[in-house]
């Protein structure tokens, strides 16, 4: 076996290890939810994920970039990590708290195409008939989802859900097309994007709630959040793309997320799997692929 394709299949190993945590996360933001106030939940979660991030740089003997960073890097940081974790996070887990886990989850998988139309006005990208097909066939998706199936009645069944799932989606696009104009080693970014996130959490805490002594439930649903979603599982998946001979094909994984996902919500929540949600998926991961093959 070459050391080629000894990294190739460490590649795939890491890629599935991140996709099974993942897939647990919309099943731990419900489950959370039922015993913690958001704030304080994102707070030590988001700790716990620059604690992981800190440890990564000592380890491997990067926490001196951080001196290499200038004035304008830390501010950029603070402006990301304001962006993500910070309200991506609140958004998102504003909208686990509404909806069924199974939409709120399945919605939030549109960030690809939000992306996409963000680039757009952003990046000023030219767009063709045909992603605007691919981009239509995922939002037809989120109809579909959004009323439960009753297309024609255009009403969906908690507008203010819907509204904050897909306004996640917009907050971490925004942060993703700033992110990856960062010039910074992205394990350092990533540790400061956290870091400031935390602190933005802190203050507001200070401001609004105060800081209370957090249940045992608490600190075990933040210290796993913080972990398999924000912290250790993004190491994992950035590890898994750095040793792929083909990124895309690794990268290509992570659309299975969605589908275990939902498979833990229903033995693990009880909630029964919505015909709709399951087509709505679909096309919203047709209309993702779509704009992959023809983007």
């Amino acid at each position: 076996m070459t050391t080629d394709t000894l990294k190739h299949k460490q590649a795939y190993l890491y890629a599935s290890i991140a996709v099974l945590l993942w897939a647990t996360i919309a099943t731990a933001f419900k489950i959370s939810l039922r015993y913690s106030d958001l704030l304080p939940l994102l707070f030590f979660a988001s700790i716990t994920s620059t604690g992981i991030f800190l440890i990564f740089l000592l380890v491997f003997k990067k926490i001196t970039l951080l001196r290499t960073l200038s004035k304008q890097d830390y501010l950029r940081s603070a402006i990301l990590g304001f962006t993500n974790p910070f309200l991506y996070y609140i958004v998102l887990l504003k909208a686990y708290s509404i909806l069924p886990a199974q939409e709120a989850m399945t919605i939030n998988w549109t960030w690809p195409i939000t992306l996409v139309l963000l680039s757009i006005l952003l990046l000023k990208q030219k767009i063709h008939l045909r992603s605007i097909l691919a981009i239509t066939i995922s939002f037809v998706g989120v109809f579909i989802i959004a009323t439960r199936g009753d297309i024609l009645s255009f009403r969906f069944t908690n507008p203010k859900g819907v509204f904050l799932a897909l306004g996640s989606t917009l907050i971490w696009s925004v942060w993703w097309v700033y992110n990856v104009k960062d010039k910074c080693d992205e394990n350092v970014r990533l540790f400061l994007n956290f870091a400031f996130g935390s602190f933005f959490m802190l203050l507001v805490m200070l401001l609004f709630t105060g800081i209370q002594i957090p249940s045992r439930n608490t600190i075990l649903s933040a210290i796993y959040i913080g972990l398999f979603e924000m912290g250790f599982t993004f190491l994992i998946w950035l590890k898994a793309l750095k040793s792929a001979i083909s990124t895309a094909h690794v990268a290509n994984l992570i659309h299975l997320v969605p589908f275990l996902s939902l498979i833990v919500i229903h033995f693990a929540l009880g909630e029964a799997i919505y015909p709709s949600t399951i087509l709505g998926l679909v096309l919203i991961l047709t209309g993702i692929a779509l704009q992959k093959l023809w983007g």
